[in-house]
C-alpha cells in the first residue's frame, strides 16, 4: 500500500547544495557550510520526530504547535546548532538576550542582555514583513520555510512536508525598522517590522534559495500577538 499524504509529509524536503550563494557576505567567521549543516540537522530532527509521531497516530509537530511556537522552535534549533560547526560563534546564554549568536569569548560567560555585535536569528513562514520586538542595529538572519499549520484540516489544505525556501542575511540599522506602537489600552506586545530598505538589504545578500519549493505564504507577515520569538 502506498504511503498516505500524511505519511509522506513526515519527511522534509531535502536541502539543495547548489541552492547556496557563494557570494553572500557573512560576518564573524560564520560559513555557508555551518548554516547548511544546522539546517540539515533540523530537517533530520523533524523527520525523525514526525515519523515517530505518525507511527503512534499522533499529528505532526507543525500541525500540533501554534504557528509562532513552531517558528520559534525552528529558529532556536538553528541557533543552538550553528556553534557545533562554527568555532567563532556561541549561543547567547542570557535569557531572551540580544543577539542570539555572539562571538565566542567576547562577553563573560557568553551572556549579554543587549549588544549590537553578533547575529539575531529568526525563522518565518513569510518571505517579507518580518517582525521583532525592538528597532535596533543588528545583523539579522531569517530562515523562511513552508510547513503545515494546525488549521489546515479545517481549511481542507493537504498535508505538505516541511521545506526551507530561502535564507536571508543583512546588516540592519534602526532606520530599517518601523516601530508599530499600540493604541491606548491595548495589551498587544509592541513590535517593530523590517521596512523596504531592510528587506532590500536582506534579499540582496541571500544565503539560500530553493525556487522549486512552492509557498502559499509569499506574503507580508501579519500583525498578531507574538510569542517570545514571533514567526
Amino acid at each position: 500500500m502506498p504511503p498516505s499524504a500524511e505519511e509522506t509529509a513526515c519527511t522534509p524536503i531535502p536541502l539543495k547544495r547548489d541552492g547556496f550563494n557563494p557570494r553572500a557576505v557573512i560576518p564573524y567567521g560564520l560559513s555557508i557550510e555551518a548554516i547548511y549543516q544546522a539546517m540539515v540537522e533540523f530537517t533530520n530532527f523533524l523527520g525523525f520526530i514526525n515519523t515517530q509521531l505518525n507511527s503512534k497516530g499522533i499529528q505532526r509537530f507543525e500541525s500540533m504547535l501554534m504557528p509562532a511556537n513552531f517558528s520559534s522552535m525552528v529558529g532556536e534549533f538553528v541557533i543552538a546548532t550553528i556553534p557545533k560547526y562554527c568555532q567563532t560563534l556561541v549561543k547567547n546564554k542570557y535569557h531572551n538576550g540580544h543577539p542570539d549568536l555572539l562571538l565566542k569569548g567576547r562577553f563573560p560567560g557568553d551572556s549579554v542582555q543587549h549588544e549590537q555585535e553578533g547575529i539575531e536569528v529568526k525563522a518565518s513562514r513569510y518571505l517579507r514583513g518580518w517582525q521583532g520586538h525592538n528597532a535596533e542595529d543588528c545583523w539579522l538572519m531569517v530562515l523562511c520555510f513552508i510547513a503545515s499549520r494546525p488549521n489546515d484540516i479545517a481549511k481542507e489544505v493537504a498535508p505538505r512536508p516541511f521545506a526551507f525556501k530561502r535564507v536571508y542575511l543583512g546588516q540592519l540599522t534602526k532606520d530599517d525598522w518601523l516601530f508599530s506602537g499600540r493604541k491606548e489600552g491595548s495589551r498587544r506586545t509592541i513590535t517593530a517590522s523590517v521596512t523596504q530598505s531592510g528587506y532590500l538589504k536582506m534579499t540582496g545578500n541571500w544565503i539560500y534559495s530553493d525556487e522549486d519549493v512552492n509557498a502559499n505564504e509569499d506574503a507580508v507577515e501579519p500583525r498578531r500577538k507574538p510569542q517570545n520569538r514571533p514567526g
